[in-house]
């Protein structure tokens, strides 16, 4: 049996009361033999439902940590988890990656608060000879398991904050289009919150949020335009690459992606505070 560590900011929330069963049942499918077993939390008792670390634990059958060092020497692989609160993974690194050095982690989305954050996390892995990876489960939508390079792209999603669900269509428009941002603008249209997003090389994608959205997406290939609801178990999809990393150490993207994922959140993001002024994206990505 290898064993999971999972660190969170508060550990009672959507992600983690819902990986541990999808771990378990992408571990059946694939034969292998993975389980969440420790657990440490900054916080202990949960702001979504007062739960604390402990009784978390025993509902799910894991061990609390004193410690993130001691989660970290205990587990196998570690899965830093605070969707909500990317503010907070740098802290989580660095509470970990010292006492984890050859080990394997999964980061969940949003992986930093901005570009310049998500830089040092990398700069941190390489110092302690760290592994990750990092996605929104959007990434893996069937939908777009084969779509690159695309001419245009459109996206639309929903949730219920723009800074926090906003990483969903960004990874969808990096994943079809390319790593090579240039700039981004949003401007309120309605009941959307909609971005325009230009790239080097002048093409353009749009991401359209609002409440009542689907997740989908409408690219232009080769002079064809094709549209998808992203209706597939694209969250299942996602664990399930999470335990092949943890396997075999690889990744079907590299950190290139990620940080141009971020350098887009980050200008879609001050743009839609500054009332649609365009922001640019670092030249070095």
């Amino acid at each position: 049996m290898k064993k999971i560590g999972f660190v969170d900011y508060y550990i009672s929330e959507w992600h983690a009361n819902n990986y541990p069963k999808w771990i378990k049942e992408a571990c059946e499918e694939m034969g292998l033999d993975y389980e969440v077993s420790y657990v440490w939390a900054m916080k202990d008792i949960s702001d979504l439902d007062g739960v604390s670390t402990a009784e978390w634990c025993e509902k799910f059958g894991a061990v609390q940590c004193e410690s993130a060092k001691e989660l970290c020497e205990k587990s196998d692989y570690i899965v830093i988890l605070s969707p909500s609160f990317p503010e907070h993974h740098l802290a989580l690194v660095e509470a970990t990656f010292p006492y984890a050095k050859g080990k394997r982690f999964y980061i969940d989305k949003t992986f930093s608060p901005d570009y310049e954050t998500a830089k040092k996390i990398y700069a941190l892995a390489k110092e302690h000879d760290i592994s990750f990876f990092s996605t929104s489960a959007l990434r893996y939508a069937n939908e777009i398991d084969t779509v690159r390079n695309c001419e245009k792209v459109i996206t639309t999603g929903c949730g219920s904050k723009f800074d926090e669900y906003i990483i969903h269509q960004i990874e969808m428009v990096v994943k079809t289009m390319g790593t090579d941002v240039a700039s981004a603008r949003t401007a309120k249209e309605g009941e959307e919150i909609v971005s325009y997003i230009e790239y080097k090389d002048g093409r353009k994608a749009e991401t359209h949020f609002a409440s009542s959205h689907p997740f989908s997406v409408t690219y232009t290939k080769d002079g064809k335009e094709t549209s998808e609801k992203a209706a597939s178990p694209y969250f299942k999809n996602l664990i399930s690459k999470i335990i092949e990393f943890f396997e075999k150490g690889e990744c079907d993207f590299d950190e290139k992606e990620t940080l141009a994922v971020m350098a887009l959140r980050e200008a879609i993001i001050k743009s839609n505070e500054a009332n649609g002024e365009t922001f640019n994206c670092p030249e070095n990505l």
